[in-house]
This record gives structure tokens, C-alpha cells and sequence, in this order.
């Protein structure tokens, strides 16, 4: 006995006695500290130890506290490096490679995720020569958290926009830091925490929910892990489905040569089956169609770009899975091995699984195969036949589990708290698809955001960039109602908050992918904006931004700010897309005219004006009005009244 209690001691002895010095995941590595700015350098250590920090010949001095905790500060440093930092307590901790520029903290969902990776037909160019040490990315994985704050990050590097490594930047992130490095060559860091399908209120903190008693509420009962053990309980073990595709059951796969087709149907690519004479289905479709490829393409590295498919995918040639894609969004862009292609007849099978809504190829999307200088188009009748129908669910059976990363603070407590301390320079924000069906609650929780982290950083009122959602869905050709506008102009309201900004990209939309290509010009036009908010720039950095609407008998005259040298339609032609309303709020077009620095709009069919509208839809047809700058107006809707 008193040879364990001895024992025990010396263990806790040493367990507290030499404790080691540590350091939080950002500090690190290569990392980007924030120039001309006191810089907070924090860590744990054991109790009360001296901790000394050696930066360009000077040594720095703390005490971590009675918990193990220390932090100190650094005096402002001019852009440079690099530089090697030691820090000292019972151990010693190197850093080297490090830099002193400008750091932006990323975030949001989907949009601000995408890697150039992901876009890496449309930024070959831009991957392949990418060399840009002084631009570092500091990536943070998915994480959550229901229970509060945490202090650090499980994993992360700091890693340069050189070569291949450039592949994981945010590509939006990335382009805006790219145009601040020419502008300033000063080194840009990048701290990117974003999750895609992700709403606002995962990314804000208790604290910012101060006036949202409802949402509060939700915090409370998430921090009872009795309450989350519930769903497992309820939801059960997670099961594989059973096989019932008879594509799969069959003695010949479909997919197999040696399968004999019988029964299949003609059906076209791209497009959805729901939209060619398949009714409500959700299930399994085969595809199958012979491709003649030419020897010129046999032997060597081919691409095969298939859009993108509603939901999931694989894809067989020749009887062999060459790729396969397990959700919707991704474009499908699969390397074929050298091999895989025959001269002649070649067979290509796709099965694609859809769960809900139409099922299918979405349409206007690349559809080809390419090999050398050679491209075939797999566009055109296919046939198909159905492998499975999946019942439709009617309810009942206990529900299922609770996506963390959608509930309140999950996501700011795992991906934005280890990083409050880290000094930065501003926010940049693309996020919104996730709340678009509330858009008059996003006008609330968007600034409670905006004060909940300039609080947290506690650096004074930060430059906040959010990029407005660009255009989405169907055209419609009629003034309509749009959750997706009424969106727009929450985000537009934003601009009430000092030292924010709007990034305007209702003109870099797609109809048919909510994650549209063009990332460049969004990183293009947040760097106007910074170089205004976070750089004192006297530049125009937004487009037009509607201010007042005055009547004029049946005329409405709407002025502007942001202006710059004056306004224009990017066509040529006359202002589109307004839309004008008298007393009964009944909507219709309105023709419209420049008149230097206003515009004046009218309709034949409302004498009496009262309101008015631009570019709202989900998707506006022709949002024409910019300044002479080239920077798009925001949609918009105002009363005279």
C-alpha cells in the first residue's frame, strides 16, 4: 500500500510539475500573423510556469495562471518575414517560416468551401502556375459541438499556394487573396472555417443570441446529452439497405457485357426522368448506351465529364466502375484509366440513385469524353430501365437523428472559437442558401452575427465582406414573389452595420448548379471591397445601391449611391428587369431610362405608383444596370411610402 501511494505522487509529481508548453493548432508552421496590429500569442503550459516567447532577437515574458493558461502580446511588426519564433517554458517549442501580412477569416457554406479543386477545368490555368508562397491557407475540418466554446482545433497546417497545394484553397478565398498579394505584395493569410448546407445560426454564439429567446432555448435543451442520446435511441443502429436493385441482383449485372438487355426504353441525356414519362419516381435508373470510340483515342488517359447527376452515380465502361459520385452537387468529372477504352464499340453503363424531387442529368452541363485532341458527345438518346423504386416514406418509425452542424453555435463553438484569440485584419461571408426559405429572420441573425464576432475577436469593428447570393433556379418571365430576392435584400440591409460591405453577384449565377464556376470574379469583387473598408482605398467598390424613390405623377425616380462614373446597362439596351406596383401590390413590368444619375421607371398599366422592384426573382432574366465601373447593381425593392 505505501509503496502505491509513493508511486501515485511521484506520477502526479511529475503530471504536474513537467508539464509541457503547448500551443494551439494556428500557431504553428508557416503561419500569417496580422501586421502593424499587437498580436495575441496564447498556449497552456502547468501552473503558474514562466513562459518566454524569442521573436527577431527580442524575448517577450509571461506566467501562465493557476488553470495552465497563458497568453502575451506582440508589438506591431511591418509586413515581412520570415521569421522563427521560440518559445520557452520547461520545454522549448521552434517555429519557423513565419510572416507577418494581412489575415482574413473565411466562412460561411458551400460557395465559400469550394476548392479550386472543384473548379479545376475552368482554373486549370490558374492551378498549374500558381506560385504564391507569401499566400497561405490555414483549412478547418468539419467539427461540431453542442455542449460550448472549445479552445483549440484537433488538426490543421498552414499551407502555401504553390503547385498542387494550391488544389485545397477555397477558390473564392484564394482569388481574393491573389488580388490583394499584386495589389500590396504583402503576404495574405487565409483562416477558412466553412461547411457546406450549413444556416447562420450554426455559426454564431450563444451570446449572439442574446435577443433570439426561441433559438436560446434550442441551445439549452441541445446542451442536455440526454436529450441528443435520444436520437440514437430513437433512429436505432444504422442498418445497410437491403439490396433489391435488380440490376444488381440479377445472375448478369447490368452493367456486365455479358448481360443481354431486354425491356429497356429510350430515353435522353441530360435531362430528368420525371420529365420523360417516368412519374414521381425516386429509386434506382440504369442507363446503358454502346459509344463508338476511335483509335485515336484508345491507349491512353481519357476525361469524361457527365454534368451533374440527381443524386448519386456510378459509372462502368466495359463493365468496369471507373468513377462514382455520392450527392448531387459535385460536377462529375472522371479520369479513365490508360486501358479502359477499345477501338470500336465500347459499352457505358450509369447507375444513378435519386432519393427525392426529379432524378436524372441536369441539363446544360458539359456531357462529353475527351482522349488526346479527340472529344466524343455522349449527349442523345440512351436507354434505360428501372432497377429499384423506393417506397415513399410516410412517417412514424421514432424519426431520425440531429444534424449537428445545422444546430445553433455547432459550428461556432468546434470551428470559430479555437480561433477568437488570432489576430486578423477582416470577414470575409458567403452564406445564406441555408436560410433563404426565412429571409426576414436572416435580416436579424445576419448583423446579430456581425456584432457576435467583432465582440469575440474584440479588435473594434472589424471589416465584415458578404457576398450577396447570386442567381438560382428556373428563369421566370413574369414579376413574382422570390424567397431568394427577399434574401438579397436582408443581405443588402446588412449595410447598416458600420465597416461592412456587399459583393453583388446576381450576374455570376447559374440557373442549373447552385454552386456556380465563376469564383474568380467573386474573390475579384471582395477585394474591392476590401480595399476600401480594410484598406482606406478612395475607389468604387460596389455597384449601384438604390437609396430613395420619389413619384413624379405615374413616374417613379429612383437615385443611387455608388454610382461611380455614372450608371449604364451592361448590354446596351435599356434598364431590365423593373417591376412597379400601385396600392394593390399587383406587380407588373415597367419601362425604364437612365437620366444621369437616377432612374426614371413607369408602366402604362398603374397610374398611381407606389412601389417598385429590380431584378426580383430567384433568377432575373437580364440584371443589366451597373455603374461604368462594371460593378452590378443589387437587387432591390423600395416604397414611396
Amino acid at each position: 500500500m505505501k509503496k502505491s501511494l509513493l508511486l501515485l505522487s511521484v506520477l502526479v509529481f511529475l503530471n504536474v510539475g513537467y508539464a509541457q508548453v503547448r500551443l494551439p493548432r494556428l500557431i504553428r508552421d508557416s503561419m500569417i500573423l496580422q501586421r502593424d496590429s499587437k498580436v495575441n500569442v496564447w498556449g497552456w503550459a502547468s501552473a503558474n510556469e514562466k513562459v518566454a516567447v524569442k521573436l527577431n532577437n527580442k524575448t517577450y515574458k509571461t506566467k501562465a495562471d493557476a488553470a495552465g493558461n497563458w497568453n502575451l502580446i506582440l508589438p506591431p511588426m511591418k509586413a515581412g518575414g520570415p521569421y522563427s519564433m521560440d518559445i520557452t517554458g520547461k520545454n522549448k517549442i521552434s517555429l519557423k517560416e513565419i510572416l507577418f501580412g494581412d489575415v482574413w477569416f473565411c466562412s460561411g457554406q458551400s460557395n465559400m468551401v469550394h476548392q479550386l479543386n472543384i473548379h479545376d477545368v475552368t482554373y486549370a490555368n490558374e492551378i498549374a502556375n500558381a506560385n504564391y508562397p507569401q499566400i497561405r491557407q490555414f483549412w478547418i475540418p468539419t467539427l461540431t459541438n453542442l455542449e460550448g466554446p472549445q479552445a483549440d482545433l484537433p488538426a490543421g497546417n498552414w499551407k502555401p499556394a504553390v503547385g498542387e497545394e494550391v488544389r485545397p484553397f477555397s477558390a473564392v478565398a484564394y482569388f481574393f487573396a491573389k488580388k490583394l498579394f499584386e495589389k500590396y505584395q504583402i503576404p495574405i493569410g487565409i483562416i477558412n472555417a466553412s461547411v457546406g448546407g450549413t444556416p447562420i445560426e450554426a455559426w454564431t454564439s450563444e451570446e449572439g443570441f442574446s435577443d433570439f429567446a426561441t433559438v436560446s432555448a434550442i441551445i439549452q435543451k441541445n446542451k442536455d446529452t440526454a436529450y441528443i442520446n435520444s436520437f440514437n435511441r430513437r433512429s436505432g443502429p444504422i442498418r445497410a439497405r437491403p439490396q433489391t436493385d435488380m440490376g444488381m441482383t440479377a445472375m448478369f449485372k447490368w452493367y456486365d457485357p455479358a448481360y443481354s438487355p431486354r425491356g429497356w426504353r429510350t430515353i435522353n441525356i441530360p435531362g430528368y426522368w420525371e420529365d420523360q414519362g417516368i412519374k414521381d419516381l425516386n429509386g434506382v435508373v440504369w442507363y446503358r448506351k454502346e459509344i463508338d470510340i476511335p483509335a485515336a483515342m484508345t491507349g491512353k488517359e481519357a476525361k469524361l465529364f457527365l454534368g451533374r447527376i440527381v443524386d448519386a452515380d456510378e459509372l462502368y465502361i466495359n463493365g468496369k466502375l471507373v468513377g462514382n459520385t455520392s450527392y448531387q452537387y459535385p460536377q462529375r468529372r472522371y479520369k479513365l484509366p490508360e486501358g479502359i477504352l477499345k477501338k470500336g464499340k465500347n459499352l457505358f453503363v450509369i447507375r444513378v440513385t435519386n432519393t427525392g424531387g426529379k432524378g436524372g442529368f441536369v441539363p446544360d452541363k458539359p456531357y462529353c469524353l475527351f482522349a488526346g485532341t479527340d472529344t466524343v458527345d455522349l449527349k442523345g438518346t440512351w436507354h434505360y430501365k428501372v432497377g429499384d423504386v423506393f417506397a415513399p416514406f410516410t412517417g412514424g418509425g421514432g424519426g431520425g437523428g440531429l444534424s449537428f452542424q445545422n444546430q445553433p453555435t455547432a459550428l461556432y463553438n468546434a470551428m470559430v472559437s479555437p480561433g477568437i484569440k488570432y489576430t486578423i485584419k477582416g470577414f470575409c461571408w458567403y452564406q445564406g442558401e441555408s436560410n433563404a426559405g426565412k429571409p426576414d429572420e436572416y435580416a436579424k441573425l445576419l448583423p446579430a452575427l456581425i456584432r457576435d464576432w467583432r465582440t469575440k475577436w474584440n479588435q473594434g469593428p472589424l471589416p465584415f465582406l458578404n457576398v450577396q447570393l447570386p442567381g438560382y433556379m428556373d428563369y421566370n418571365y413574369l414579376p413574382v414573389e422570390s424567397n431568394w430576392a427577399a434574401m438579397r435584400e436582408s443581405q443588402l440591409k446588412a449595410l447598416s452595420v458600420e465597416n461592412t460591405a456587399l459583393v453583388v453577384a446576381i450576374d455570376l449565377g447559374e440557373w442549373n448548379d447552385i454552386h456556380p464556376d465563376n469564383k474568380k470574379t467573386v474573390g475579384d469583387r471582395l477585394a474591392l471591397a476590401a480595399f476600401k473598408t480594410a484598406y482606406g482605398e478612395n475607389s468604387i467598390h460596389s455597384g449601384p445601391i438604390a437609396q430613395e424613390v420619389s413619384a413624379d405623377g405615374n413616374k417613379l425616380i429612383i437615385r443611387f449611391t455608388h454610382i461611380g462614373a455614372g450608371l449604364m446597362t451592361s448590354d446596351g439596351e435599356e434598364p431590365a428587369e423593373f417591376a412597379i406596383a400601385g396600392a394593390d401590390k399587383k406587380f407588373v413590368w415597367a419601362k425604364a431610362l437612365i437620366e444621369v444619375d437616377k432612374i426614371v421607371v413607369w408602366s402604362d398599366q398603374v397610374a398611381q405608383p407606389l412601389y417598385v422592384r429590380y431584378a426580383w426573382a430567384d433568377n432575373p432574366v437580364n440584371p443589366n444596370l451597373f455603374n461604368k465601373e462594371g460593378l452590378p447593381a443589387s437587387p432591390f425593392q423600395l416604397s414611396i411610402r
